[in-house]
């Protein structure tokens, strides 16, 4: 087999991992009826949720964790988080 000609570039295996996932994204109401924004669907072997997960919460405002494989967000921001997980390379469904 060939030489990789991709194998010289930088994050080029996560970018490939990032869009061969199928996120989704949800809200569920929670204690006193507050609502949480659940992102769904991570490879977690190829993706660091942490780092998502902080990316998320710095260009909403808002607070966050990771928990069980899914990114959670505090609030309502289901019209804002696709297109940011699309803008780092996602597929959302």
């Amino acid at each position: 087999m060939a030489d990789d000609p991709f194998a010289d570039i930088p994050g080029i295996e996560e970018d490939l991992a990032r869009a061969e996932e199928h996120l989704t994204v949800r809200v569920e109401r929670r204690t006193y009826n507050k609502p949480v924004t659940i992102v769904e669907g991570f490879d977690e072997e190829a993706t660091d949720l942490q780092d998502v997960a902080t990316k998320l919460k710095k260009k909403l405002g808002a607070g966050g964790t990771v928990n069980d494989g899914t990114v959670e967000i505090q609030g309502d921001h289901v019209d804002r988080v696709p297109d940011i997980l699309e803008e780092m390379g996602f597929n959302v469904e």
